[in-house]
């Protein structure tokens, strides 16, 4: 039997890893192993990518598009058939109720794919509506803002330059499982040994010892929500210690100085259980080190003082020294750059608030949290109509169960997505895309936030399925179809503008691609990637990029952000009356977990089930509990009921429960055999609150109580 092997991209997280794909003479996948030629992932490879040829013949994947017909049930229909019915849908509800009716919904793997990255933008703005949300506002919106404030552009993310630092510290951040978040760093794993082979540290701060905690030369606990209360603890000190080595372009360090002044590390230490010295030592060690990364991930920004943490991680960085220098935090010079080039938005608050509660807009989107909300109050401007592109919000989401209910109420659903999950669902119309495996790919994004500069383009592994439609074909014959059920068919009645947007649906990622690789500087094409060769092309280590590639007015960064600084007394006054008693619960990721998915491929739900609560052992005492008992877990606006685990990697206070397990909701299809059973996190998150400079959502310190799962209302603990 004849035996091939192609290079191709593995699409499922930030790490970009490039794959060598084994495939027999019938053209079916026969194995799959890292690229060790690779220059960024060289030859890392995590359990994920083996769920490629599972997730390809998956038989719970949806292949056909599915219209809900008169009986209330979804059927599979055609193409035509479905575009048709979608389009006038969504068009329908316009006319009625006026644009803004219709709510936009984008999720993570929307930056995964090629075709989506060229086509659901355009698609969206085709669509006229300001009601936007995506996942940005669930994870990671206080980087943007703050990236906004401090660098002029949201995307102007610095990452730690891992592969020649001395320090690197991460807050709420566990690479060794998610290959990076906001950092693309595959191969993680082997970095760090690197870094400490070459006599560097690695300090982890984390409410649970993580599978990167475990590999740390320190690891600190911090009480879920209280980081903002240690990082400008470790600001203040590197001010009060006269060493402040900040670049001659950045401006209003006297100003952060008295800002921060009242955080010091005893109250670090009284907030978030941190010792005082310890949060003096690792200042220290900040400022000692001949160079050093600070980063923060999921943690930091999921709590009310997201957008401060992350204004004072930057801090970090740029008052020791390290902001734009080899082994400190740097920004990356891709081969087509979105941001140099102005095609993605530089962000920045709008005057648009979302109706019921007034959450600020940031970078033409709004805060998800109130999505339920938007759509379940009556009133003029209501949510009437949701489009779902590649996103799963009822699990990913805060208040899940709500949002569940809420979708129920509108008058049209269209989703495109290839599974049937607790979203889809409710739709009357779903549209599948092809699989990872039967598309081209170049990573838009990523590129933008890797430990090294490089480029890669693969062509698809596989065949597109007869009868398929790519993700961007989608975008594109949805987008024809809703011009029409607009009665805007003849192209004279198009604006300059529509017809723009139109011209650009019709001409394929590929063809974009070449163009943004032709005028990008670097002089490359999408026919030079296809021959470069082995693991494409290597453009070197991260350089210095500043001041020169800011985008504020004056080129000069001002750290007396007015939006932060204004809000310290408040964050002062909130960590200084913190309860540091009772329970609160965190999430968890694990590395053979994609977000919400992934739960029904048997070659990553092999072994030991994932949902379980992590609960400290003192704390199952103390409340009455045992090891593997049925547990009542209940917040402000939920409870659910999970298995308790007993485990010592969560700090006493702290239990974990992860999300996106279970798929127990009715109609939703997937095969019970390789599901893992559980709950979801995001029943028990408040969508009532967020952090209240960004709206972002707050899914980190949720307080809840515990009760053996058969006690009544009274008797919970």
């Amino acid at each position: 039997m004849t035996v091939t092997t192609q290079r191709a991209s593995c699409t499922l997280c930030e790490a970009m890893c490039g794959l060598v794909v084994t495939k027999d003479s019938s053209g079916a996948v026969t194995g799959i192993r890292g690229d060790e030629a690779d220059p960024l992932s060289r030859g890392h490879l995590c359990p994920k990518a083996f769920a490629l040829p599972q997730l390809q013949d998956d038989p719970d994947r949806l292949r056909r598009p599915l219209v809900r017909g008169a009986d209330g049930e979804l059927h599979e229909a055609t193409w035509p058939e479905a575009f048709r019915r979608a389009a006038e849908l969504l068009a329908g509800v316009q006319r009625e109720h006026g644009d803004d009716a219709l709510a936009v919904y984008l999720g993570n793997p929307n930056v995964h794919s090629l075709g989506a990255l060229t086509h659901h933008p355009t698609l969206v703005r085709l669509l006229r509506t300001r009601t936007r949300f995506s996942a940005t506002s669930v994870d990671q919106l206080p980087h943007h803002v703050v990236a906004h404030a401090l660098y002029g552009h949201q995307f102007l993310l610095p990452v730690p330059d891992i592969d020649r630092t001395d320090l690197v510290v991460l807050v709420g951040h566990n690479p060794m499982a998610s290959n990076g978040s906001l950092w693309t760093v595959p191969d993680f794993p082997g970095r760090r040994r690197e870094l400490a082979s070459r006599g560097g540290r690695l300090v982890v701060l984390d409410p649970r010892r993580t599978e990167t905690a475990r590999v740390a030369d320190t690891h600190h606990f911090v009480r879920p929500g209280s980081d903002a209360a240690v990082l400008l603890a470790l600001v203040r000190e590197v001010l009060v210690s006269g060493r402040a080595r900040p670049a001659p372009w950045v401006d209003g360090v006297d100003a952060v100085r008295t800002a921060v002044e009242p955080f010091t590390p005893e109250l670090a230490e009284r907030a978030s259980g941190m010792p005082a010295d310890a949060v003096r030592a690792l200042a220290r060690d900040l400022l000692d080190a001949p160079s050093a990364a600070v980063h923060g991930r999921m943690g930091a920004s999921t709590q009310a003082h997201g957008v401060v943490c992350q204004w004072a991680v930057q801090l970090l960085n740029v008052l020791t020294g390290n902001l734009d220098r080899p082994g400190g935090t740097m920004l990356t010079t891709p081969a087509v750059d979105l941001v140099g080039r102005g095609v993605l938005s530089p962000g920045g608050f709008s005057r648009r608030r979302t109706r019921v509660r007034g959450l600020p807009g940031f970078g033409g989107e709004l805060p998800v949290s109130a999505l339920a909300e938007e759509i379940a109050t009556p009133g003029e401007g209501r949510v009437r109509a949701l489009l779902t592109i590649a996103g799963n919000p009822v699990s990913s989401t805060p208040g899940g169960h709500r949002l569940d209910a809420a979708l129920g109420t509108l008058d049209a659903l269209v989703c495109v997505d290839f599974y049937l999950n607790e979203t889809t669902r409710h739709a009357d119309v779903v549209l599948p895309p092809t699989g990872p495996l039967e598309r081209d790919h170049y990573d838009l994004v990523f590129h933008l936030l890797a430990v090294r500069d490089t480029a890669r383009f693969t062509s698809a592994v596989l065949p597109k399925d007869p009868g398929g439609r790519h993700d961007w074909e989608i975008a594109r014959d949805l987008g024809l179809a809703y011009l029409r059920a607009r009665g805007t068919t003849p192209r004279q009645r198009l604006s300059r503008a529509a017809l723009a947007l139109e011209a650009r649906l019709r001409t394929s990622p590929t063809r974009q691609l070449d163009v943004l690789l032709r005028t990008g500087g670097a002089g490359l094409s999408v026919r030079r990637l296809r021959a470069a060769g082995p693991g494409g092309l290597d453009l070197g280590p991260l350089r210095p990029r500043l001041p020169g590639r800011l985008r504020t007015r004056d080129k000069r960064v001002d750290l007396a952000t007015p939006l932060v600084l204004d809000a310290l007394p408040g964050v002062l006054a909130a960590l200084e009356g913190a309860a540091t008693d009772g329970l609160v619960l965190v999430g968890r990721r694990h590395q053979r977990d994609n977000n919400s998915w992934l739960h029904n491929a048997p070659v990553l739900t092999k072994g030991r089930p994932r949902h379980a609560l992590l609960v400290h052992p003192d704390d199952l005492v103390a409340h009455g509990l045992s090891d593997g008992e049925r547990v009542r877990v209940t917040s402000a606006v939920g409870e659910v009921v999970v298995e308790a685990a007993a485990s010592a990697d969560v700090m006493p206070g702290v239990v974990s429960l992860p999300h996106g397990y279970g798929h127990a909701r009715e109609g939703v299809r997937m095969r019970t055999a390789t599901t893992l059973p559980g709950v979801s996190v995001n029943d028990l998150t408040d969508p009532g609150v967020v952090d209240p400079l960004s709206g972002n959502a707050v899914l980190s310190g949720v307080p809840v109580t515990l009760a053996p799962a058969e006690a009544s209302q009274r008797e919970r603990v």
